[in-house]
């Protein structure tokens, strides 16, 4: 799994000029990648990571501050655009697989006691967030 997180001073996302999902304040914006080996074991190991990893103001964590998680599905972190004009997809998961593994991070996460916001898996969608900082890692498990 791969994961693009951003230190956020709000987010939200949009499907059809609604909003599906929203943070307020100081948090994470998640976009989370799945490709074709991933468990719900690395699922768990992400959520883990997620709640644990200070990149926060003060070098906190969501888990210390109880700041909220914006998760958002997105199989284009898969992409390889190292040949040719156009991506290819191939080591994306297809969303029969990818789906249950980002519901699985999210549900790890609420576990461990965080507040999760989510997008819409597989629609057309409008991030808008502010990045504080800037301040963007990208996590792999």
């Amino acid at each position: 799994m791969r994961a693009v997180v951003q230190r956020v001073d709000g987010a939200r996302v949009e499907v059809a000029g609604e909003t599906v999902g929203e943070i307020v304040g100081e948090g994470l914006c998640v976009l989370v990648g799945v490709t074709h080996d991933d468990t719900p074991e690395k699922a768990a190991q992400l959520a883990r990571k997620l709640w644990s990893v200070r990149i926060l103001q003060g070098e906190k964590s969501c888990s210390d501050t109880s700041a909220p998680l914006l998760v958002i599905s997105q199989f284009t972190l898969y992409g390889d655009a190292r040949k040719g004009r156009r991506p290819t997809w191939n080591a994306a998961a297809p969303g029969p697989v990818a789906e249950p593994l980002v519901d699985e991070v999210v549900a790890q996460l609420r576990a461990l006691g965080a507040h999760v916001e989510t997008g819409r898996f597989g629609a057309q969608m409008k991030v808008s967030l502010t990045n504080d900082g800037p301040f963007t890692v990208l996590v792999e498990v």
